[in-house]
């Protein structure tokens, strides 16, 4: 089990570094490198048609802009794609990358999180691979129970 967590830019790795850091605490493998949809096109290729072949099972893919990786990896890609939207410093607030990566055709789905959500990304890509991996399920039942106690510690701490 292994996720491939790929962007456009090395500007986007300080978003992107959530997702890794998500999945790691996961005890999943983490593959990261840079592929540019507009300036790497032939590695974007070699990337999208062989991840499954090297033991990928799930591709995150962060762009900002007009963010066409996650779309040009699913449409060349069998696994399944999160795509997370990056608020770049050549973006429109963010919206153009969110719009880009959202608005896939019908057969080529990327599957979208909020702009800048990379950790939700790793989580998704985590609660994929549980639904065949008992100990990634376990935790990440875990740490959805952590979550659940930190609110429950908090309300609790309102209450005079």
């Amino acid at each position: 089990m292994k996720v491939a967590v790929i962007m456009g830019s090395i500007s986007d790795m300080p978003v992107m570094q959530e997702a890794i850091d998500i999945l790691k605490s996961f005890e999943i493998e983490v593959e990261v490198d840079i592929v540019s949809a507009h300036r790497t096109p032939e590695k974007l290729f070699d990337f999208s048609q062989n991840a499954h072949k090297r033991g990928i099972s799930v591709i995150i893919a962060g762009a900002g802009g007009a963010a066409h990786l996650p779309g040009m990896v699913a449409s060349m890609s069998p696994l399944p794609v999160i795509g997370v939207p990056v608020k770049s410093s050549n973006s429109i607030g963010g919206w153009d990358s969110v719009l880009s990566i959202l608005q896939m055709p019908g057969g080529v789905p990327v599957a979208t999180v909020a702009l800048n959500g990379a950790k939700n990304a790793g989580i998704l890509a985590a609660q994929i691979i549980g639904s065949n991996n008992a100990k990634v399920l376990d935790r990440i039942i875990a740490y959805k129970l952590e979550l659940k106690e930190a609110v429950i510690k908090a309300s609790k701490s309102l209450i005079k």
